[in-house]
């Protein structure tokens, strides 16, 4: 038996991996966070399967219904939303599971940053601009922030930000953002990504506190940085003519494939 942890990904149904549906199809018991993944996702159970939404339910609540189901042998699907590498609250379920023998896998799935990306048609590392994204978020009721961990210090390294969970505090983000990039940085707000009443507002920190309205309160992601303007940038060597090649193989085959990180 095993507790297999899947990212399921930012919203859409089809952005769920191939492993992570072969995997939903293979488990007789299914944990989801309901407010957060989509129920087309549950379509992928195998008929009779035990389908329980967490929502509403203790970590304590959760760990019971897998050890019922470790104690009969069933294989448990635990759907999160996202990516399980960030924010997903599958840390503590896996020191629990651990400290109780209960074997885990973990499967990604697509993050909602790299969905809002899309969805903006944005590469947030561009040549001269930014080559480094910042994952963060503000302190909330869920969990406050280390020491050091600061929208300011962030800021002064000039990346480009993707700030989580944050949208209640927006006033504060541009406050601290402004004096290190300036009133007219590029700011995106991408609501509910990839999902179908997914809404994109696009401003500077200038003025995009008067683009949003009072609907998009939670579930939105927050981009900031010179890279989103999508201009002013240098082309990279990766496809220039003279460029030395010798990292790059041809084919994914290639011994040197393992060396490469698909920019060299």
């Amino acid at each position: 038996m095993t507790v297999h942890f899947i990212g399921a990904g930012p919203g859409a149904p089809d952005l769920l991996t191939l492993r992570g549906r072969d995997i939903i199809a293979a488990c007789p018991v299914c944990l989801y966070a309901g407010s957060l993944v989509p129920e087309a996702i549950l379509a992928h159970c195998p008929p009779g399967a035990e389908i329980v939404n967490t929502a509403s339910m203790s970590l304590d609540d959760i760990l019971d219904k897998i050890s019922l189901a470790h104690a009969d042998g069933k294989d448990v699907a635990r759907l999160h939303s996202g990516d399980l590498s960030v924010w997903s609250a599958m840390g503590e379920q896996l020191r629990r599971l651990r400290a109780a023998g209960i074997p885990v896998s973990v499967t990604p799935g697509v993050p909602s940053f790299s969905a809002a990306a899309a969805a903006l048609g944005a590469e947030l590392t561009l040549p001269g601009l930014a080559q480094s994204v910042v994952l963060t978020r503000t302190p909330g009721r869920a969990s406050s922030m280390p020491k050091g961990e600061t929208l300011v210090n962030f800021a002064a390294t000039g990346a480009t930000l993707a700030i989580h969970l944050s949208i209640q505090n927006l006033d504060r983000v541009v406050a601290d953002l402004t004096p290190h990039y300036g009133a007219e940085c590029p700011v995106a707000v991408v609501y509910r990504a990839s999902w179908p009443d997914e809404r994109l507002i696009r401003g500077t920190l200038s003025d995009i506190g008067d683009k949003l309205d009072d609907g998009i309160s939670r579930t939105a992601l927050i981009l900031v940085g010179p890279a989103l303007a999508g201009e002013g940038f240098d082309e990279s060597c990766l496809y220039a003519a003279d460029y030395d090649r010798r990292y790059r193989p041809q084919s994914a085959d290639s011994p040197w494939a393992s060396w490469s990180n698909g920019d060299d």
